[in-house]
């Protein structure tokens, strides 16, 4: 399900999702194909570790990479669930391919 919220969605940031729904920014940005791939991917992540491991995983993994790299948005573009998710956004067709805890491959390559 997905809801419009300028409120909730951070600045910088076009939408996230938070099992099982979908936060766009603008109503628009629900023609963006590409975008919601993105966040397809997320709920596919979310939903096979069960929702809350995810989270703890993605603000764990989170405060490593800003650690790593002291820079929020290098941080966060090099958390393991969004690399994959910005790195297969683009394909349409990712999650009918897509195998179980793909997110795993992208843990120890970093730097986009």
């Amino acid at each position: 399900m997905i809801f419009i919220s300028k409120y909730l969605v951070p600045n910088g940031y076009y939408g996230f999702t938070f099992f099982p729904f979908v936060f766009l920014k603008s109503k628009q940005l629900k023609k963006n194909k590409v975008l919601l791939n993105h966040e397809k991917i997320h709920l596919k992540q979310q939903l096979e570790m069960i929702i809350l491991p995810f989270y703890m995983v993605y603000i764990t993994e989170f405060v490593i990479r800003l650690f790593q790299y002291k820079d929020w948005n290098k941080a966060y573009r090099n958390i393991s669930f969004e690399r994959e998710a910005y790195i297969n956004e683009a394909n349409l067709d990712y999650l009918t391919t897509r195998k179980f805890w793909s997110f795993l491959k992208y843990l120890c390559n970093h730097d986009i």
